[in-house]
């Protein structure tokens, strides 16, 4: 296989959460995906961590990455985008929580877009985020792009997950994805998932409402509706890099779903 893959991540947001926010595209989303939203995360629960996992296809206890603050790997793993790098695909990032520019190495990326959450309104500054991966993505065509959306996340932190406001927040979320699915879905393989859950206004438990994530998966190797087993965080970099042709680490943990 040769497909192009985009994957949009909408920080902190639950599963139950597509149909609570009662945004009309939700129930598109799983229409047209093999989709399951009992998708686990890893433990802890925590947003740097699950995202090393999930680019580096290991448990936290062999990256070593427990909270927010980024640590070299004392055994280092080869994640996603170096992979994709070493076989001549080219990456873009689009971001706006800062800590991510740790979960590749210099000279994987071809292209990254930052923007501050926390100097911009969070809202505000998904909506940038959408808006230039969508630009770039319609004249450079990466191979692999990464979307980041973390006003799901920080409105869990502020109101309280499933609260009104943190529904709107995933409305917006979808709004978003919405815009990047339509455009691109006959040029990419895309899939729509989260790195955690929450509760109250936090998150990091081995809780379910915790550690359950969605996992949309959206492409012509996908059979639209649910999937027999859950997977893991871990299977999304093994499964990108077989899409797109391109061996697995050796030390990956995950397994491919294709």
């Amino acid at each position: 296989m040769n497909r192009k893959v985009l994957l949009i991540l909408a920080d902190g947001f639950r599963p139950d959460a597509l149909s609570a926010c009662r945004h009309p595209f939700a129930q598109s989303l799983l229409e047209m995906g093999s989709y399951c939203l009992d998708t686990r995360t890893v433990y802890p629960s925590v947003t740097l961590p699950c995202h090393m996992s999930l680019f580096h296809s290991v448990s936290t206890d062999r990256h070593g990455i427990l909270t927010n603050t980024f640590v070299p790997m004392a055994r280092p793993v080869s994640g996603l985008c170096e992979q994709l790098a070493a076989e001549e695909k080219t990456c873009a990032f689009f971001y706006d929580w800062e800590e991510l520019r740790d979960l590749t190495r210099p000279g994987s990326l071809a292209y990254s877009y930052y923007v501050s959450g926390n100097r911009m309104t969070h809202a505000r500054a998904d909506r940038m985020v959408t808006e230039n991966a969508l630009e770039f993505l319609e004249k450079e065509q990466p191979d692999f792009a990464f979307v980041y959306l973390g006003l799901t996340d920080h409105v869990g932190h502020s109101s309280g997950w499933m609260e009104p406001e943190y529904l709107e927040a995933c409305r917006q979320s979808l709004d978003e994805t919405q815009q990047l699915v339509e455009r691109f879905r006959e040029d990419y393989t895309i899939f729509f998932t989260a790195d955690h859950g929450g509760h109250g206004r936090n998150h990091g438990s081995a809780e379910d409402c915790d550690m359950k994530i969605p996992l949309i998966c959206i492409g012509p190797d996908f059979t639209p509706g649910p999937m027999d087993s859950a997977p893991n965080i871990m299977d999304l970099a093994p499964t990108i890099t077989r899409l797109m042709g391109v061996r697995a680490a050796s030390e990956w943990e995950g397994q491919s779903l294709v």
